[in-house]
């Protein structure tokens, strides 16, 4: 009966992937036109990247993170998470895709080949956990039904008109045409995919030098078709300056409400 229950226990340990959460925070965020990067700027008297690390370890499937950080960065020892053990610190590359692929390489010997892995913008400090529910349901029904999806992202449906633009010789931009918004979706984070699967794709769009924006792209590249999934239109990326004073907004409402 023992070995009965132990075999039942290996089965059902092997049935539940862990999930890891990378975070890139090594770019400069030069569009916000401030003496600092992005994700150190105030935010509710708080660093902006500590409300994205706060919502990120107090969700239940995430025990630790990955937090790729510029080698040079001066400013991570006055975070109020500068020394949480749960934080997994890993070097920022040149663009994103590099940071990304730094973080993954950061969990070798951790992760398992199955396990999730969801890549998230620190500069987006308005995540609500109701949004990374639906994600991994997606994910794991996805997993248990074997539809073929690889992972998923979330995503907003664009609600606007969208025009197609071209670049005149003086510099202006006219109108091209407009393009039918039916089943047009605004990328958002977190982007969800198994661990090994987003790493190869990673890499192998790197070494043939194929364009990759986002992962979702990259799994694109190789033929995969990630799930859309519908999240909150609050989930806003802090950009540019007016994006600081809309997060501050959204992030006052979610604390009223709790």
């Amino acid at each position: 009966m023992t070995n009965t229950n132990n075999s039942l226990n290996s089965a059902s340990s092997k049935a539940s992937p862990k999930c890891w959460p990378i975070l890139p925070a090594a770019g400069v965020g030069s569009r916000m036109q401030a003496d600092r990067p992005k994700q150190y700027l105030p935010l509710h008297d708080q660093f902006l990247m500590d409300h994205t690390l706060r919502l990120m370890l107090s969700y239940p499937k995430f025990e630790q993170l990955v937090l790729v950080l510029s080698e040079t960065d001066p400013y991570w020892p006055d975070s109020a998470f500068a020394n949480d053990p749960r934080i997994i610190r890993a070097p920022g590359g040149s663009e994103r895709c590099y940071s990304v692929l730094n973080g993954l390489r950061a969990l070798e010997g951790m992760a398992a080949e199955d396990d999730w892995v969801a890549v998230h913008d620190v500069a987006r400090p308005c995540l609500h956990h109701s949004d990374l529910d639906a994600l991994f349901s997606a994910v794991e029904n996805s997993a248990i039904n074997n539809t073929g999806a690889c992972g998923a992202i979330l995503a907003s449906p664009t609600r606007d008109t969208m025009k197609r633009g071209i670049k005149q010789p003086d510099g202006t931009i006219t109108i091209d045409h407009t393009v039918e918004r039916d089943q047009l979706w605004h990328a958002l984070t977190p982007q969800v995919f198994r661990y090994a699967e987003l790493k190869q794709a990673l890499e192998f769009c790197l070494q043939n030098h194929l364009e990759v924006t986002d992962e979702a792209s990259a799994m694109e590249q190789v033929n995969k078709q990630p799930l859309l999934v519908a999240g909150r239109s609050d989930n806003i990326k802090v950009t540019r300056p007016e994006d600081l004073a809309l997060a501050e907004l959204f992030l006052a409402q979610s604390l009223n409400q709790s």
